[in-house]
């Protein structure tokens, strides 16, 4: 077998509803902020739904030229403002890469809604040959990576894994396995999502997923028992993946080191997940046995926890299913009663939000928990963040079409 390289992270963008950068987002972690209010981005009138996670006050000129942003959507946005954060943040020198071993890997789950929203108005007003030329481009879902290879001129393989919710982790893991697999030295990863639309929400409220709660406290409680259904959270989360050897050659600071990666399919109902949570078990199990860990070494939990009654429910199951009665001692937590579900973004955002922490020595809270579940009795970080070192940690994220995919992570120390 060939020897398989270390894979570390060297760089981190963010946009989220909790914070424009990573260091807002680490104040709003150590703070409990929530990031979801009422609905701006579009008129609620008529709608059941009223809240969800907003990205509010980013400049996207500061990044953007004006010219560029007009023939973009909002995702696509999101994704390159992310992007350009992270290799920023990582301290690359772009005059002395090899291009040609840069890749980028990054997932949306729906791409440019608002764009479609918007053609199909002016193609009902006008005539469908009077849409914008630039519609197709400005709506498909790969346009994000794209953006990001184009504006850094990275000519490696450029993907956009879609796999709904676990979208941005899977890119995480593919990009992981290709530089371990020795196809890449550095690959951006993650995913953006801006679906706080009209027909987005009005979409995933038609099929009951979204919650209808008035009170923005009570509205995304992850494992609380009167937890309801999501709510639609949007922004944008790229990681800087990178072969240890060529990050440690430049000096670059290290985040954290990714060990390990599991994928697996429930191939049963479309949304609902596998109710024994016996291949979201898998993917963690998968994860740990590649990253050469004992279960009994894992600390943390970021758990995918979209504070709908049953995906809850049966992560519950599948955490329990891996660790047994050790379930007890693992702590646990969903970030998204922060940030909403960001949907194909989460799982970017996450991976983020877990690295920081373990950088910092802490563990991220489950914010607005009250009510305990017996059927969720998880260790849950209830409320705020507990100053505690965490060696390992797992991000979880599963998705419609039974998608679920688990990343560990592993602190950095030299």
């Amino acid at each position: 077998m060939m020897n398989r390289r270390r894979v570390v992270v060297t760089g981190l963008g963010a946009i989220s509803p909790i914070g424009n950068s990573v260091e807002d987002i680490l104040e709003s972690i150590k703070t409990s902020r929530l990031g979801i209010d009422l609905i701006e981005n579009f008129d609620t009138e008529g709608f059941q739904v009223k809240l969800a996670g907003e990205v509010r006050d980013l400049d996207f000129e500061s990044y953007i030229d004006k010219k560029s942003l007009r023939r973009m959507d909002r995702v696509n946005a999101f994704g390159l403002i992310a992007g350009i954060q992270s290799v920023e943040d990582s301290g690359l020198d772009l005059e002395r890469l090899d291009r040609d071993r840069v890749a980028v890997y990054i997932s949306s789950g729906i791409g440019g809604l608002e764009t479609i929203e918007d053609q199909k108005t002016r193609g009902m007003k006008h005539g469908y040959e009077k849409v914008s030329p630039f519609f197709i481009p400005m709506s498909i879902v790969n346009m994000i990576a794209y953006h990001l290879a184009s504006h850094f001129g990275f000519h490696g393989s450029c993907i956009c894994p879609v796999t709904a919710c676990a979208g941005s982790n899977s890119a995480i893991g593919e990009g992981y396995r290709s530089i371990k697999d020795g196809y890449s030295d550095i690959v951006l990863v993650g995913g953006a999502e801006a679906s706080i639309t009209p027909l987005g929400i009005g979409g995933f409220s038609s099929m009951k997923a979204l919650s209808r709660e008035e009170d923005k406290e009570r509205a995304s409680i992850p494992f609380d028992k009167e937890r309801s259904g999501f709510v639609m959270g949007e922004g944008a989360g790229v990681l800087v993946l990178e072969e240890l050897d060529h990050a440690r050659r430049r000096n670059a600071r290290i985040y954290g080191e990714i060990i390990g990666y599991g994928s697996t399919c429930d191939a049963g109902h479309i949304t609902q997940p596998n109710s024994q949570g016996i291949y979201a078990a898998k993917a963690m199990e998968n994860a740990i046995v590649e990253g050469g860990i004992e279960k009994e070494e894992v600390d943390y939990i970021n758990a995918h926890g979209t504070s709908t009654p049953l995906n809850d429910k049966y992560e519950t199951i599948a955490i329990k299913r891996v660790f047994g009665d050790r379930y007890k001692d693992i702590l646990v937590s969903s970030t998204k009663s922060m940030t909403g579900h960001l949907l194909g973004a989460s799982g970017a955002i996450e991976a983020i939000i877990t690295l920081i922490s373990m950088v910092n020595g802490i563990i991220p809270p489950n914010i607005n928990y009250r009510v305990r579940d017996e059927e969720c009795n998880l260790n849950i970080v209830e409320n705020e963040y507990r100053n505690e070192k965490m060696d390992y940690a797992i991000s979880n994220s599963l998705g419609f079409g039974g998608h679920n995919v688990s990343i560990l992570f592993k602190r950095w120390e030299e």
